[in-house]
């Protein structure tokens, strides 16, 4: 009842006759809905600690951008808030209440009709809203190499944690250094886009809610929590419907759906780094039992896709290896007679973020890449937005040419000297990338749902 005695106080003309509760984040907010004698519903979100509060003020920017022309012109209702009262320096929050009721994510897959098109023509229509939405409210904008330089910095983050298993650490950076991978476009994101802040009235998508991350960035975060679902199908039909009513059926990120499945991955990790900032023992058991079922299946079935890399076998220390590639380079740099002094590499990192990396690639096997598997579900999260580098195995092309006999000897040494260069032919320049190091303003993280 102390919610209804704040949404008197926000609107006075209000008179409640009733209370119920409202599906939301208990740990961020006290939410409920209040009855009033004119039989209208409304809303009441009651933060419960500061970090929430400021939450809640960014959506109310947020909120205040959506024009009337704006709302118009969107296949869903958006909220509006009607009232608020201040109590212990914090605002409770009154909205008028939307239609349609919150649905359980497998449910939501499972209730067919037109609920694919209904999720990819909304998702659609927030990644066509227009910038000034997003800048107006002083929210972050992201270039494409910015987004990513910041998903690596949360990665270094997470890392330190010690409590993240290297073959997620190896996965994560290896996709975040693919730059194949980060060419999109960016654009206007909900950030926080999951089954709860969507509402469903006879069968048909009606509402979105939660548009307290919204921000200029990855259009893949708002299909994380599809990816993590674990219904394949029903995702790939929600991005042809997004794609039909984003571009008419062009399809302009290839990549869309591998970046949400690293998403929705790597929202583990940071649900990880948030328990163990908040001192909260049981989120942080909660992420870690996550991120060891993740484990267990990127380790039995490869996980689900998320390299941009031509599919094929991929060559790493065989298991009797007793020495790795790092130190081997090193011995042969200890035979020189005038050692030069090696830079670190970013392979470093691997012995920063956890001693047994290397130990860990020395028992690695042949990987058949590309090969399809079932997902693993792993949750979604709510508010937002490390891998490490393994040991590169040698190249077989890059060994020293041998040979048992005189001719065999031959032979290996105009293959490795090359035959004579023919005038005619066309040289062909190495591509190199250079990697744009910006700093990230943010650190976005959120809550999974329970796992199911």
């Amino acid at each position: 009842m102390e919610l209804a005695a704040l949404a008197s106080a926000a609107i006075p003309d209000l008179s409640p006759t009733g209370v119920v509760g409202s599906p939301d984040d208990p740990r961020d907010f006290s939410a409920a809905v209040v009855f009033d004698r004119q039989g209208s519903r409304w809303r009441v979100r009651s933060p419960l600690h500061e970090e929430a509060a400021m939450r809640l003020e960014t959506e109310l920017q947020v909120l205040s951008g959506f024009t009337a022309g704006i709302r118009a012109g969107l296949p869903f209702r958006v909220p509006s808030v009607a009232g608020a009262v201040r109590l212990d320096g914090m605002r409770t929050f009154v909205y008028h209440d939307m239609p349609g009721v919150e649905m359980e994510l497998e449910d939501l897959t499972e209730l067919g009709g037109k609920t694919a098109e209904d999720i990819g023509r909304v998702i659609a229509a927030v990644h066509a809203l227009p910038a000034d939405v997003v800048e107006n409210a002083d929210l972050p904008v992201y270039s494409a190499d910015q987004f990513r330089q910041r998903r690596l910095n949360e990665l270094d983050q997470a890392a330190t944690t010690g409590r993240i298993p290297s073959v997620l650490l190896r996965r994560w950076e290896n996709a975040l250094e693919e730059m194949e991978l980060w060419d999109f476009t960016p654009v206007v994101t909900h950030g926080d886009l999951h089954e709860d802040n969507l509402l469903v009235d006879h069968d048909r998508l009606v509402s979105v809610t939660g548009w307290t991350d919204l921000h200029i960035g990855d259009p893949a975060e708002d299909f994380a929590w599809l990816a993590s679902s674990g219904n394949q199908s029903f995702t790939e039909e929600v991005v042809t419907a997004y794609w039909q009513h984003r571009s008419g059926g062009t399809v302009q990120d290839e990549h869309l759906l591998r970046r949400a499945v690293l998403a929705a991955e790597f929202a583990l990790a940071q649900w990880l780094v948030r328990g163990l900032a908040a001192e909260d023992e049981d989120m942080s058991a909660e992420a870690e039992a996550m991120l060891g079922e993740l484990q267990a299946d990127v380790e039995e079935h490869g996980g689900q896709e998320i390299s941009a890399a031509p599919a094929g076998p991929r060559a790493v220390p065989a298991p009797e290896a007793e020495v790795t590639p790092r130190e081997e380079a090193a011995e042969e740099d200890a035979s020189d007679e005038a050692p030069a002094e090696v830079d670190p590499s970013p392979e470093v990192r691997d012995s920063e973020l956890d001693g047994s990396a290397a130990d860990d690639l020395d028992d690695a096997v042949i990987v058949e890449r590309g090969t399809q598997h079932e997902p693993v579900a792993v949750g979604h999260v709510e508010s937002a937005d490390p891998a490490e580098t393994g040991d590169v195995a040698e190249d077989p092309a890059d060994a020293e040419p041998t040979a048992d006999t005189d001719d065999d000897a031959e032979a290996v040494s105009e293959t490795a000297d090359g035959p004579e260069p023919d005038e005619t032919a066309e040289t062909v320049e190495p591509s190199t990338t250079a990697l744009d190091l910006d700093e990230v303003r943010q650190l976005d993280i959120r809550r999974p749902t329970n796992p199911s």
